[in-house]
């Protein structure tokens, strides 16, 4: 691999990006965390000192080549839609938190990640201003990229800055999808979970639910690639007046997983079927939450702290430590030609 970078995470979760960064050859030497699961998550498994709190009371930073980070995204999310004007303000100016940390440290390259929404936002429109102001040694390269691209067996479309003052940023090359020159085929849940036991075992994270008798009548009237559409027409009598009421509407809900194709977005509450698809393509069952950290690319051996909500909460928010390795790589080709 040769030189090791170090780097800061901030808004850290879990890890799933550190863990590409270290997987291209990347060091964390300090991370920020305000949920005190997901810093113990994290440092389980990379030993690395966590600051457990509110960013903004971090008094200083070390030095570092690369800082990466995520600001909490439901501020611009369509799932935060439903957040009072108040909390939805302090989650949107977290980002400053972010410009804080690089004008201390002035890394050589800085990554955030968030929700596409970010990306056509009044708020990134006021952040990019502000770097180009503050910061004008900085080349930026921004857009929507979709993790399928990169070999992870879910569509998953984040908003991705790339910030660099050692030479033009770049995005990486698509390595699966008819978009890529490789013209290797997407990843798919069969490839990520189809080893697994179709009945949860209780162990490592493949944990069951106990679904009332009408729930997994409600599980078997859809088919796989199925939604709540299907269950209208197979069983109308097991059908919840909220749905009957509303006959147009999303076509994810209470929907089942194809076996060939990548997952949906694995969001945090993938145990609740009405939340989106996450019907096991086959089971009568919701994914559990080994399947969860399988579709995000998670290795088995990867160590989750918590709740099981609390962990679901993690594999949920996390960036699929696939795709972050992906940037990480592209960020590591800048920094060794400014060697």
């Amino acid at each position: 691999m040769g030189r090791t970078f170090e780097m800061i995470d901030l808004f850290a979760g879990a890890g799933g990006m550190t863990l590409g960064f270290h997987r291209a050859g990347f060091r964390s030497v300090f991370a920020v965390e305000i949920d005190a699961a997901a810093a113990k998550t994290y440092t389980a498994n990379f030993g690395t000192y966590v600051f457990q709190g509110p960013i903004e009371q971090v008094d200083g930073y070390p030095s570092a080549d690369v800082i990466i980070g995520g600001p909490p995204c439901q501020g611009f999310s369509p799932l935060g839609r439903d957040r009072d004007d108040r909390s939805r303000a302090v989650m949107n100016d977290l980002w400053k938190e972010y410009l804080r940390a690089v004008r201390e440290v002035r890394p050589k390259v800085f990554v955030v990640e968030n929700v596409p929404e970010f990306l056509k936002s009044a708020q990134f429109q006021t952040f990019i201003r502000t770097l180009r102001r503050s910061f004008p040694e900085y080349e930026l390269e921004f857009g929507v990229l979709n993790a399928a691209d990169y070999g992870v067996p879910q569509r998953r479309r984040r908003g991705i800055v790339v910030a660099s003052r050692i030479g033009s940023p770049l995005f990486p090359t698509k390595s699966h999808g008819p978009d890529s020159k490789s013209g290797r085929p997407f990843a798919t849940v069969r490839e990520a979970i189809g080893d697994l036991p179709f009945e949860p075992t209780g162990r490592d994270l493949h944990l069951g639910r106990n679904p009332r008798p009408s729930s997994l009548e409600r599980y078997k009237a859809v088919p796989e690639g199925g939604n709540r559409f299907d269950l209208a027409r197979n069983r109308p009598d097991l059908l919840p007046d909220c749905w009957a009421n509303k006959p147009t509407g999303t076509t994810d809900v209470f929907g089942r997983l194809w076996w060939d194709r990548p997952s949906f977005t694995i969001r945090t509450e993938f145990f609740k079927p009405e939340k989106g698809r996450f019907l096991h393509p086959e089971a009568d069952r919701p994914i559990t939450h080994r399947e969860a950290a399988r579709l995000q690319t998670f290795p088995d051996e990867f160590t989750f702290e918590g709740s099981k909500i609390e962990i679901a909460r993690q594999i949920g928010n996390a960036v699929p430590p696939l795709f972050a390795e992906a940037i990480a790589r592209e960020v590591r080709r800048l920094l060794l030609k400014d060697r």
